[in-house]
């Protein structure tokens, strides 16, 4: 393969895949390289048992843009998913997020004013005015018992440490709601692609030329030389040979089963917020998308540290970890011919859309 390319992307998530769909709509040849052996990054869903899994997680799909949802509907119907995820904590069930059907389960209150007083009476009985860790922040905003319940657990086990250990700023807000709403999201526009995240890739790759099972950093040369620009989407720190040291992330670990009854828990997503529970949620796919198969396939989802050989989920967003990105950008801006964007290359926690906006702006401004 010697054609040359006006871009060479590197990876086919959601950037890599808008950006490529973006080029080839303004007359721009394209090469998409993945060193998984399939496309779609961490949307890709995988068929089992007839069910779209989420195999990185589930990804639900909501923005207030309607541009933007204009947009991923332009490529693939969406189904109506409303997520409205259940809290487990020590076998007792709780709507999330916090709402009057919350306080309703945790107090027996029944008014907005009475679950207001409950909250802002075990506020005052703490006396924390200013916060040292992400313990005295939760509690000082939502009181003793939806944390203790509801937050302490799953969070202490989402980042692997104390939450008396992490900063404050983690939660600068929680969101509270004195109505019986469980919809998880306030965005105008949510949804699951019909079929599945892979519809929305095979739209945004249609008739542009896809290779994967390539690792990029193996052939560099070889591969630069494919395209006049590289699209970078993977680590930065990577793509610069660690120069400064790793950029540290959180990682997951999925227990994937198929279960032969037609429905396990009757939600898509309940979470266990008690920290003696080892997983943090268990996600029974076939509700993403209101599926009636005859059995049913559910994900134990493990929040566990990083390592090279794991996949970097969550980027630690902490002082030193951004000092830390803050030189591979410097790096980057001497890389005339080479675009960095999405998740990994930015070092920034993304939602879909926000990701899809970004590869929209980074195309309508090179291109």
């Amino acid at each position: 393969m010697n054609k040359k390319f006006d871009y060479l992307i590197v990876g086919s998530g959601l950037f890599g895949s808008v950006f490529a769909h973006e080029a080839k709509k303004k007359g721009k040849t394209c090469l998409v390289i993945d060193k998984r052996n399939h496309l779609g990054g961490n949307v890709y869903c995988e068929k089992i048992e007839d069910i779209n899994v989420h195999k990185y997680g589930a990804h639900i799909f909501h923005t207030n843009d309607k541009k933007i949802w204009d947009y991923v509907n332009s490529l693939v119907e969406f189904n109506r998913y409303t997520n409205s995820p259940v809290a487990n904590y020590k076998g007792k069930l709780y709507n999330l997020p916090f709402n009057m059907n919350t306080f309703y389960q945790l107090w027996g209150v029944k008014t907005p004013e009475e679950a207001k007083n409950k909250i802002q009476e075990q506020i005052q009985d703490l006396n924390i005015t200013n916060p040292s860790n992400l313990e005295e922040q939760a509690l000082s905003l939502v009181g003793k018992d939806v944390y203790f319940k509801l937050i302490k657990g799953y969070t202490e086990k989402q980042w692997g440490r104390k939450a008396t250990d992490l900063p404050a700023f983690i939660i600068k807000r929680l969101p509270v709601r004195f109505t019986y709403d469980n919809n998880y999201f306030n965005d105008n526009y949510q949804g699951i692609p019909i079929g599945g995240y892979n519809k929305l890739i095979d739209a945004l790759l249609d008739g542009i030329e896809t290779l994967t099972d390539v690792d990029y950093f193996e052939n560099r040369e070889d591969w630069n030389a494919k395209a006049d620009k590289v699209v970078f989407t993977g680590r930065i720190d990577e793509y610069f040979g660690f120069k400064y040291g790793k950029l540290n992330y959180r990682s997951l670990k999925f227990e994937t089963e198929i279960l032969a009854t037609d429905n396990f828990q009757g939600n898509a997503v309940v979470n266990y917020t008690d920290f003696e529970t080892p997983y943090t949620r268990i996600l029974e796919h076939k509700h993403f998308e209101f599926g009636n198969q005859k059995k049913t396939v559910v994900t134990k989802e493990y929040p566990q540290e990083w390592e090279e050989g794991k996949e970097p989920y969550y980027p630690v967003n902490d002082k030193d970890n951004n000092d830390l990105f803050d030189k591979y950008k410097e790096l980057s801006k001497n890389e005339s011919n080479v675009i960095f964007g999405g998740r990994l290359a930015e070092y920034k926690y993304y939602d879909m859309h926000q990701v899809i906006a970004s590869a929209l702006k980074k195309a309508s401004d090179l291109i």
